[in-house]
C-alpha cells in the first residue's frame, strides 16, 4: 500500500470535507443531545441511516436538519455501517467520523479525532471509553462488558501488534484512503463487523491509535445483552484467527483477500 499522506513540516493540510455518520435504531430520545454537542463547523454534513426504527427518530433528524437515509428492511449495525461509509465517499468526504447517536459518547471530541487524521499522525482513531478501571466502573459500564472488553482488548492488541485502549468503542474516524481500499462490503452485517474493520484497517497497513472519549451509560443508551456480547466476543476471536491465517498463508478470507496489493505482512 502505498505510503499515508505526509506534509512538510510547518505546513498546515487543507481541511477537506468532513463527513459525521450515524448508524441509527431508536435513536429518537437522544439524537438532538448528540448531535448539539457537535462543535459548531467541524463537520460539513451529519448523515443519519435509519435501520427501521420503530419510533421518531427519523422525524426528529429531519427536523434536525441532518441528511436522512431509511433502510426498507433492518440490515443490522454492520449493514448499517456499510450504507453510511458508502453514502460518505460518494458525498465526496475526506475524513468520516462514525458516532452512535445515544449520546453514550462524547461528541465534542470531533474535531480533535479529525485533526490528528488531517495531520497525517494516523489513520484511524478510535474514542476510548476506558482511561481507570473506576472511570469505566463509575460512568455506568457493567462489570461483566469492562472485564469482557479489557479480556478481549488484551487479546487483539497481542494479536493485531497494536496498543489501543478500548478495541470496541462507537466512536470512530477515518480518512477516505481506509474506507477505498478496506473491503468494508464483505464483512459481516452483525456487531462483529467493528472488530472485522479493525483486523482489516491493520491487514492493509493503516495506522490505528485512539483519544480519550467520556462516555455516559444509561437507561436510553444503546447496548447489547450478555448473550449476544458473548456471541460478539466468540465471533471476535474468530476474526483474529482469520487475521493471522492469512497473514500466514493457510486461510484465504474474502475479507482481507480483496485488494491483495494493498496487504501489508
Amino acid at each position: 500500500m502505498s505510503d499515508p499522506i505526509s506534509h512538510e513540516p510547518g505546513t498546515v493540510p487543507p481541511r477537506g470535507r468532513v463527513i459525521a455518520v450515524m448508524p441509527a435504531y431508536n435513536a429518537a430520545s437522544t439524537l438532538e443531545r448528540t448531535v448539539s454537542d457537535i462543535p459548531e463547523g467541524s463537520v460539513d454534513e451529519i448523515v443519519l441511516v435509519d435501520d427501521c426504527s420503530s419510533d421518531n427518530t427519523v422525524e426528529v433528524a429531519k427536523h434536525l436538519g441532518l441528511t436522512v437515509i431509511q433502510h426498507e428492511r433492518n440490515t443490522g449495525y454492520g449493514g448499517n455501517q456499510k450504507t453510511c461509509y458508502r453514502y460518505a465517499l460518494e458525498a465526496g468526504a475526506d475524513y468520516v467520523v462514525m458516532i452512535h447517536p445515544d449520546y453514550q459518547y462524547d461528541s465534542r471530541v470531533v474535531p480533535v479525532a479529525i485533526e490528528l487524521i488531517r495531520l497525517g499522525i494516523c489513520d484511524v482513531i478510535l474514542g476510548s471509553r476506558i482511561r481507570t478501571r473506576a472511570e469505566a466502573l463509575e460512568g455506568g459500564m457493567p462489570l461483566y462488558k469492562y472485564v469482557a472488553n479489557r479480556g478481549l482488548t488484551i487479546m487483539e492488541n497481542i494479536a493485531l501488534g497494536q496498543n489501543l485502549g478500548d478495541f470496541h468503542s462507537g466512536f470512530r474516524a477515518y480518512r477516505r484512503e481506509v474506507l477505498e481500499k478496506i473491503p468494508f462490503e464483505k464483512n459481516s452485517d452483525d456487531f462483529v463487523f467493528d472488530s472485522q474493520f479493525l483486523a482489516q484497517a491493520v491487514r492493509f497497513g493503516f495506522k490505528l491509535s485512539d483519544i480519550p472519549v467520556p462516555v455516559r451509560y444509561f437507561e436510553e443508551a444503546s447496548s447489547i445483552n450478555f448473550r449476544r456480547s458473548a456471541r460478539y466476543g466468540l465471533l471476535t476471536l474468530g476474526v483474529l484467527l482469520q487475521y493471522w491465517g492469512n497473514r500466514l498463508g493457510i486461510w484465504k478470507s474474502d475479507i482481507f483477500s480483496d485488494n491483495r496489493q494493498h496487504l501489508v505482512d
